[in-house]
């Protein structure tokens, strides 16, 4: 019989908005962990990695899974998984994750030539902007085929709608070209439309889901697609040192946030919508709708006429004063600021925000 640890977490509030990997593990969580069954998973033994894998699977409706330390893992594994076949090309959001943010892992991994785009309406991706940048042929030999397509969603905070990722997905199709889904976010995603992991997954032949960002693991993801698929991405994986052993400590904390943190994620969204309600009312700019828990402040106040006034020292005004509350903002991001609730942030931390953004701007 195994013996039931107590564990007890640091006192105090996790009014962090930086990110939603700011979290903290729950004692819940950290009681999943200590009890967890373990094996070694470099030998498919541990049960508990088994387990998530295959929760994962099913939920996105994918015949298999692969427990990784991050997202930026996953991602990488499934470029070079899907890429086998340099100098291959792949299309992405210009201002995506794995174009941005992955230290340019395409390129040194997978020899990749990552083409960013921007899209038409300013916010995602659609077929047309995705069919104006296709690389059918090397042309004489001078270029590099579209191999892969990759989509991001949510895409800071902001929902994908389903009916663009259909449109990528079936020109795709048309072209035998694949398509991975960087869903660090899809959680939110899910939770905001009420629509499946699986509904989104039946668009892309590979998805990514993140535990350490909402979901408040603190590591890991999943990188989800078909037997084939993931076998492949599980020997990468090992290639790239990602074959660890007892890893059911870890695997134990995403089981424990698939049944207990997710379903949290809809009064965050609830916060997050009357947070970003409150701060437009005052005359703050928002760069990007605030569909899931993220809230993008832009660096300038707009006039009535249009123009733009200098406002470059409101951010840190309002980052200083948040911090001397017991709230922490990160500096400017982007060119903007960039508020990101969690499962950790409550009412007590919004009305404080709201009060100081008040104060602020009436100053």
């Amino acid at each position: 019989m195994e013996d039931t640890v107590e564990i007890k977490t640091e006192a105090g509030h996790n009014w962090d908005l930086r990110s939603d990997t700011m979290t903290k593990p729950t004692a819940g969580m950290l009681s999943a962990m200590v009890n967890a069954p373990l094996g070694d998973s470099v030998f498919g033994e541990d049960p508990t990695v088994n387990k998530l894998e295959r929760r994962a699977a099913e939920l996105c409706g994918k015949d298999a899974a692969l427990f990784c330390v991050s997202s930026t893992m996953c991602n990488q594994l499934a470029i070079r998984c899907h890429l086998l076949n340099p100098p291959q090309s792949l299309i992405c959001h210009l201002r995506s994750h794995v174009y941005e943010y992955e230290s340019g892992g395409a390129s040194m991994h997978s020899q990749a030539m990552m083409i960013p785009v921007t899209p038409a309406n300013s916010v995602n991706l659609t077929a047309a902007d995705v069919q104006k940048h296709l690389i059918l042929d090397n042309f004489m030999g001078i270029k590099a085929p579209t191999g892969l397509i990759a989509l991001e969603n949510t895409f800071h905070g902001t929902i994908m709608p389903l009916e663009d990722m259909e449109d990528i997905a079936a020109l795709a199709r048309e072209h035998e070209i694949p398509v991975h889904i960087d869903g660090s976010r899809l959680w939110n995603a899910s939770v905001a439309t009420g629509i499946s992991l699986a509904e989104y997954s039946r668009n892309a032949d590979s998805v990514n889901l993140c535990l350490s960002k909402g979901m408040g693991c603190p590591v890991g993801a999943v990188l989800v697609g078909s037997t084939k698929f993931i076998n492949k991405a599980r020997h990468m994986c090992k290639a790239f040192g990602g074959g660890w052993h007892q890893a059911g400590i870890l695997a134990a904390a995403g089981l424990f946030a698939i049944d207990h943190i997710w379903p949290t994620m809809k009064e965050s969204h609830a916060l997050t919508r009357r947070l970003a309600d409150e701060l437009v009312a005052m005359g703050f700019d928002l760069i990007a709708p605030a569909d899931t828990n993220m809230i993008l402040l832009a660096e300038h106040k707009q006039n009535e006429d249009g123009g733009s006034s200098a406002s470059e020292k409101l951010h840190v005004q309002l980052t200083d004063a948040l911090k001397a509350k017991g709230v922490i903002v990160g500096a400017v991001y982007q060119g903007c600021l960039r508020l990101v609730l969690h499962h950790q942030i409550d009412a007590q931390c919004v009305n404080i925000v709201i009060a100081t953004a008040k104060r602020i701007m009436h100053s």
